[in-house]
């Protein structure tokens, strides 16, 4: 995997192996595939790789089977609520294709260390986690040795909200990455106090006074558990009495889930279309029958049926995959604390526990506590008063990322 892409393309006898007898040999007895994710796009491209020839695969996801996933995730009946869905879905797709061997593993992905994820020859996403898809990213072009080719691990992406979706290959440390490309994530939809407690107009607006405003004030102390039916059918009773107060319509159990745990109803056809999509570039990539994605497709079923796939370019001031510093305009009177926002708003860096260091030592640490204690005191003081000076370089650092990232402070 680390040659040039035109070598994967020709379909050319070598010796006496034909294309096919090539394919076949090395699906059945070298190629290792790491799926992550067990849900609605991991159960549909465990299915597909499978049937596609794929014999030693792997699966790792730390969830268990809800009954709310049997509409989607096929691999699921009513008697396996509660169970783990890696090793259920592996268990049921053994159970259907003969001499298929899948591995399972119930945990986080970032239990895992260096060694498990150098035995496979490329791994495909199915999350629904930007944090997890941001990990294993970054973690895979760490991995690249430019002394050892076979430790760069193709990451093929997979990803679906509602009727859209993409698909994309990544070759670590070749083409751009996860990070480069973290922009273009929509941003959450966000509703103004005000608005909600005062004059609500939307559904939404009546779903996130329930609660964000009434939930605390009626059960004060307890948390909102957005997975508890419970406590979501709670939230919607609440949000349907206000609704009606105002004369607004709409309100449903599917949208009180999105709204409360900020997610797009998942649809079965969009799954199946992307983790399609997401095999078949792992079975180009296997075998070289044809040139793999390069390396971004989308796809549209909300316009018709609408796909357009193009080259996403590497950022030079990538975090992860790229050299140079992202640099960051701020005024010298800006607080920290103002820095911080920024951080955490930007929809290129996204931090949102960070750990920030100077030229001349730490200057805010978001934990642990003691240390956050420690350094609260900087976030009301100015940069210049800090000693930050014009193109000096911050390190942040996040717990939830695998890299640390370089801003180089640029006054305005």
């Amino acid at each position: 995997f680390g040659a040039p892409r035109d070598v994967h393309y020709p379909l050319r006898r070598q010796g006496q192996l034909c294309y096919r007898d090539r394919a076949k040999a090395f699906l059945h007895n070298e190629c290792r595939v790491l799926v992550v994710g067990a849900g609605g796009l991991g159960c549909e491209i465990l299915t597909n790789l499978a049937l596609s020839g794929f014999r030693d695969i792997h699966v790792i996801d730390m969830d268990t089977i809800d009954i709310s996933n049997l509409n989607r995730q096929f691999l699921f009946r009513d008697k396996d609520v509660g169970q783990p869905k890696a090793t259920t879905a592996a268990a049921f797709v053994q159970s259907r294709v003969p001499g298929v061997k899948i591995t399972s593993h119930v945990c986080r992905i970032q239990e895992k260390d260096d060694e498990f994820y150098m035995q496979f020859h490329m791994v495909i996403c199915g999350l629904d986690s930007v944090e997890a898809r941001r990990w294993i990213n970054a973690t895979l072009i760490r991995l690249v040795d430019d002394q050892n080719p076979a430790s760069l691990k193709p990451l093929i992406d997979g990803g679906s909200e509602g009727l859209k979706g993409q698909a994309r290959v990544i070759l670590p440390t070749i083409t751009s990455c996860y990070e480069c490309s973290l922009d273009m994530l929509p941003k959450r939809t966000t509703f103004p106090i005000c608005t909600i407690a005062n004059t609500p107009r939307l559904p939404e607006h009546c779903i996130e006074w329930a609660s964000v405003l009434e939930w605390p004030r009626v059960h004060a102390g307890k948390k909102l558990d957005k997975d508890d039916p419970e406590h979501v059918q709670w939230v919607l009773d609440t949000a349907l009495a206000r609704a009606e107060k105002f004369q607004i319509s709409g309100i449903t159990w599917s949208l009180t889930q999105g709204v409360i745990k900020n997610i797009i109803p998942a649809i079965a056809s969009t799954n199946a279309i992307i983790s399609a999509a997401c095999t078949q570039e792992a079975f180009k990539i296997a075998t070289s029958a044809a040139p793999y994605l390069n390396n971004y497709m989308m796809y549209a079923g909300n316009e018709g049926v609408y796909t357009f796939t193009f080259e996403y370019e590497k950022r030079a001031d990538c975090p992860v995959c790229g050299g140079e510093s992202r640099s960051i305009h701020i005024r010298p009177d800006d607080s920290l604390a103002h820095l911080v926002a920024m951080l955490h708003d930007l929809p290129d860096i996204q931090c949102k526990r960070p750990t920030i260091s100077g030229p001349s030592g730490p200057l805010y640490y978001s934990t642990p506590d003691a240390l956050e204690k420690a350094t609260r005191p900087n976030l009301d003081r100015c940069m210049t008063e800090l000693g930050i000076q014009q193109g000096d370089v911050l390190t942040v650092a996040d717990g939830q990322w695998p890299f640390v990232l370089t801003l180089e402070i640029l006054y305005t």
